[in-house]
């Protein structure tokens, strides 16, 4: 009803205002539908947009993401099982934190040049730090009576991090995989900025230009509703995963 309440006052608010900058809700669905759903049977009616821009687009975020939760977590948990591993490279992390992505887009061009290698470096290198610093403080704070049951058993390394470690952790990975995902999603449309022939931050640079405002906001809310999809998406497999916590259980 919330959301409903805001659409309402959007298009009249809107209306009123009569700004070529800010059209209604209804214009902007009007152009979405003959923008994205114009396409024949044969594609769902799905119009060459959505396969040439956001298609592309979201396979870039995804793999960029994806890549970025298999180091991040691989090297977080290493680095927090170690007892002085963060000591070393604790201030590098930090150092290479504090440096904006967009920022490294320029070095990214030159070593992997215009294209999808430069987004998806681009994406890694922002989405990563989340991901491996949440692994980090989970894989710390694994229950000192778990590890120690673990040592008395001599549980072999792989089994101890795989059924126990882990599991464990999982909460604060959930957390660092939801805020990296959300980062994924702005540095796909910043990489796709610069040097782009397609993709949806491509696209929505071109309307601004054209002054095509409708276009330009059918992208901007296309970002949104993909941000909510995804965000909904981790947040359910999330659930599933940690299920087995007394405290979702409880919640359920």
């Amino acid at each position: 009803m919330v959301f409903i309440g805001a659409v309402v006052v959007w298009e009249v608010a809107t209306r009123l205002a009569e700004s070529v900058f800010f059209p209604p809700p209804t214009e902007i669905v009007s152009t979405a539908l003959q923008l994205w759903f114009s396409g024949p049977a044969s594609q769902l009616f799905l119009s060459d947009v959505v396969f040439d821009h956001i298609l592309p687009s979201l396979g870039r975020c995804l793999a960029g993401w994806a890549i970025a939760v298999i180091l991040g977590v691989g090297l977080g948990t290493a680095l927090g099982r170690s007892r002085t591993g963060m000591d070393y490279v604790g201030p590098l992390f930090a150092f290479f934190r504090a440096i904006p992505p967009p920022t490294l887009v320029p070095v990214f061009m030159v070593l992997f040049g215009l294209g999808p290698g430069m987004q998806v470096a681009t994406i890694i290198f922002g989405a990563i730090w989340p991901v491996l610093l949440n692994t980090v403080d989970g894989v710390r704070a694994v229950d000192s009576v778990k590890v120690d049951t673990a040592r008395s058993f001599r549980t072999p390394t792989p089994y101890w991090i795989g059924m126990v470690v882990l599991p464990a952790a999982l909460p604060k990975i959930f957390a660092g995989l939801r805020l990296s995902l959300s980062i994924s999603l702005i540095l796909m449309v910043v990489s796709e900025l610069i040097g782009s022939l397609n993709g949806i931050g491509h696209e929505l640079i071109s309307a601004q230009r054209a002054f095509e405002f409708p276009l330009m906001w059918t992208w901007i809310v296309l970002l949104g509703i993909l941000g909510f999809g995804l965000n909904s998406l981790l947040l359910a497999a999330e659930r599933r995963v940690l299920r087995w916590q007394p405290n979702r259980n409880n919640d359920g």
